[in-house]
């Protein structure tokens, strides 16, 4: 039986702009074509945020040009950059996979993932996004129903909320093609967030945190292992002190020790450990692997990263 893992692909394994993504694409694609060509099953998530900033931001400016159309929904902006960076994933790992002589279809699903319409995160926004607003475009703002926060100096932001996943709509097709041994991405930038309405699916004005659903993907698709690739290597605690320390291999216990004694930044190192620690709490045999994506290959060797089980 293949091992079968997701992978969570962050910002550095992306870029931001359309020619940075183009050029980090291509060295993802070699770390995935790694992993399949070691035998295992991979299913990709991926962030999204400068990519959903980008499109909110060009489709509200087109908006304010031509007074036929209307600003887009951030549902809408979640829809479109999955589209966008799947198909430039997508594209480079299938690319890749040939050149080594294996023959395995990639493929992209748009993702929906439900969040609770009661969850606290709705009544304290933390994600800010797009473009700074002059005084008269955040008074519009809030006029529409937004959260809008002021930097001192800079101008405003609008701000979002960033639920927790509860489910994953298309989970059935991703399994089916994990079943098939096939290549899946899916859940880009925590998946399109929306809620349950009966047989409607309503898009809620929110991010998901995309290591949440990472998880949350892992979980239902019963993966053996969760890859989380970030910036680092290995993750710290005690930063910037003396007795500053690299984690190598600890224990969910260990991990949920860190956490409580608040280790890791709220938006940064915690949701990946959050997600880490459930998944691995879910079934025996699982484990969780925080690493850059350049030591990836080493730290499944066991010579680098942060692994909990």
């Amino acid at each position: 039986m293949k091992k079968r893992v997701v992978v969570a692909l962050g910002h550095r394994a992306l870029g931001t702009t359309l020619p940075e993504q183009l050029e980090a694409v291509k060295k993802s694609a070699k770390v995935i074509a790694d992993l399949i060509q070691n035998g295992y099953q991979v299913a990709i998530t991926h962030s999204n945020a400068p990519q959903v900033g980008m499109i909110h931001t060009a489709l509200n400016e087109f908006a304010k040009q031509h007074e036929d159309y209307t600003a887009a929904p951030m549902c809408i902006c979640s829809a479109m950059s999955q589209g966008y960076i799947g198909y430039d994933l997508q594209n480079n790992i299938r690319e890749e996979l040939l050149d080594r002589g294996i023959f395995r279809t990639v493929s992209t699903v748009l993702t929906s993932v439900v969040v609770d319409p009661y969850d606290e995160a709705f009544y304290t926004p933390t994600k800010v996004l797009g473009r700074y607003l002059n005084a008269e475009e955040a008074n519009l703002e809030r006029k529409k129903g937004n959260y809008i926060v002021e930097e001192p100096g800079k101008g405003f932001r609008r701000i979002v909320s960033a639920p927790n996943p509860v489910s994953i709509v298309e989970i059935d097709a991703i399994k089916a093609l994990l079943d098939a041994d096939q290549v899946v991405i899916a859940c880009g930038g925590g998946g399109i967030p929306v809620l349950e309405q009966d047989n409607h699916l309503k898009g809620a004005s929110a991010v998901i945190e995309k290591d949440l659903t990472a998880g949350k993907m892992a979980e239902e698709t019963d993966a053996d292992m969760l890859i989380i690739l970030t910036s680092v290597e290995k993750v710290k605690i005690h930063m910037g002190r003396a007795d500053e320390k690299d984690l190598g291999e600890i224990t969910v216990d260990q991990a949920k020790k860190y956490m409580e004694e608040g280790h890791f930044g709220v938006y940064n190192m915690l949701p990946k450990f959050n997600a880490s620690v459930n998944f691995v709490e879910g079934r025996e045999g699982r484990s969780a692997l925080i690493t850059s994506y350049d030591k990836l290959n080493e730290a499944l060797e066991g010579k680098t990263g942060t692994v909990i089980h």
